[in-house]
């Protein structure tokens, strides 16, 4: 039997959550969605710890997140950190961390998992996943599409094929964002699914459609891999000379919309892809007016609100005392505190927020960002 292993995708800048989102510490870092304080990018290793044991985890991230992200999983091994020295998209991180498995275990079944994603029943999720596993095992390129609960243009979308088994369907082709009447048309249909960005594969069987599809980041990832073998030295050199050169692709494009042999498992465990402040207040728990509020705040005729105090202990603020946040006549409002900047901003418009960093860089405010 095949040994399974996880790959965490844990690369991304996060700007739409802003202030709490930085650089050197994107969404995934936070604990968004957690009443719990924990981070996005350890709930994800804690929903796999039944698929797969510690040291068959890795994790593929930017190297300047290396250092934030293993203090963030404790117990995974150093050399189970990729750390990519420029983001090269999703295809190059999945070339590289299969071929760094495969080398260890040639017939690995391998999951790939964004790491900020919120799931509500574990329990389900971990049976699709297993679902999705044996679709690898049987040599399928298997991807995870989530029953859509909404019309959604911002997801891309698969659309379901026949049936090879139970559970198992052949994936008819990857869609891009759609616009609303066409979403509409799909969540009525009722074959089209979101597409979670989660993928299931043999080592060898990625490996080879890399080769087929992207021959060029398949002859990169092989460099390195040579390199690599001669010891860390030698890796990381050519990691830091190759690797800014891969082609930058998605996984979708450059290879799973192109083979033959790709497959879908629906899904239905209260996916959330934590995509704004509007999700964070989708996930909260709220008061009876609908607000997600920290413990102490005051509402008076207000309804609707997200606060988030993000402040860090011993920060300037901390070190005082923290704030009491009092809200009077408001609806609907995103409130989000840090040591060094309040975001005030509607709901409705949480996606905006991209225009705060956009008006920073403008500024040159980059120890902002």
């Amino acid at each position: 039997m095949a040994t399974t292993y996880a790959v965490i995708m844990a690369g991304g800048a996060g700007t739409r959550f802003w202030p709490a989102s930085r650089n050197a510490r994107p969404k995934q870092l936070l604990p968004l969605g957690s009443s719990t304080g924990v981070t996005l990018i350890a709930a994800t290793r804690d929903r796999l710890a039944e698929t797969v044991t510690g040291d068959r985890l890795y994790v593929v991230t930017a190297e300047r997140l290396a250092t934030a992200t293993a203090a963030a999983l404790p117990g995974v091994p150093k050399s189970h950190i990729l750390a990519e020295p420029a983001p090269r998209n999703t295809a190059a991180a999945v070339a590289w961390s299969a071929a760094t498995i495969a080398r260890r275990d040639p017939e690995a079944l391998v999951g790939v998992f964004p790491s900020d994603h919120f799931i509500v029943d574990e329990t389900e999720f971990r049976f699709v996943v297993a679902r999705a596993l044996e679709g690898a095992r049987a040599g399928y390129l298997t991807t995870i599409g989530v029953v859509p609960t909404r019309p959604e243009t911002g997801y891309g979308y698969i659309e379901r094929g026949n049936e090879i088994e139970s559970g198992l369907f052949r994936a008819a082709r990857f869609i891009e964002k759609p616009i609303l009447p066409v979403a509409e048309e799909y969540v009525a249909g009722r074959k089209h699914l979101w597409n979670a960005g989660m993928f299931f594969f043999r080592a060898d069987a990625m490996l080879k459609a890399i080769e087929t599809h992207l021959p060029a980041l398949a002859a990169g990832i092989a460099e390195i891999g040579a390199a690599e073998a001669k010891g860390e030295a030698a890796g990381a050199a050519a990691v830091a000379r190759i690797f800014p050169t891969l082609p930058s692709i998605s996984l979708d494009h450059g290879v799973m919309e192109k083979s033959a042999n790709v497959a879908v498992v629906p899904g239905d465990f209260g996916w959330n892809d934590v995509g704004s402040w509007q999700s964070t207040w989708e996930l909260a728990a709220k008061d009876a007016a609908g607000n997600a509020l920290p413990d102490g705040t005051i509402a008076v005729d207000a309804s609707g609100n997200l606060v988030a105090d993000l402040t860090t202990a011993g920060s300037a603020r901390d070190a005082t005392k923290k704030r009491r946040f009092a809200l009077v006549g408001v609806s609907d409002l995103v409130l989000v505190e840090t040591d060094d900047a309040v975001l005030v901003i509607p709901r409705d418009r949480a996606q905006d927020v991209r225009a705060v960093v956009e008006a920073l860089k403008t500024r040159g405010e980059l120890d902002k960002l």
